[in-house]
């Protein structure tokens, strides 16, 4: 923990993923992300409360970033990962969610 003239400062742990596309977002991310989480799959997942910094490279017609500051809900061992909810996301990167989500839904329609 950091202190910042008195007041407690949380460290918070930087998580990056990024993908190459659309699609590769879409096959890995689109069942488990949300406007306000995301299960991320990892080996070695934080523990529950841990506080972090989330942040999605997506190449859709540009590169896109995704940046969001969340918490640890939830670990799992199959597939291994951990729940996060977001607690910050802004206002650029709630928008950019928002399209992707609704292209992903576009590409996964039958």
């Amino acid at each position: 923990m950091i202190r910042d003239e008195g007041r407690r400062i949380e460290e918070r742990v930087t998580i990056n993923q990024e993908f190459e596309s659309l699609d590769a977002f879409v096959r890995e991310y689109v069942a488990n992300i949300s406007r306000s989480g995301a299960f991320l799959r990892c080996n070695e997942p934080l523990p529950v409360g841990t506080k972090v910094k989330v942040r999605f490279l997506v190449i859709d017609d540009e590169v896109e970033t995704v940046q969001a500051e969340g918490e640890v809900v939830r670990v799992q061992n199959d597939p291994p990962g951990m729940g996060v909810v977001f607690t910050t996301v802004d206002d650029k990167s709630d928008a950019i969610l928002a399209r992707m989500l609704e292209k992903a839904k576009a590409v996964m329609a039958p």
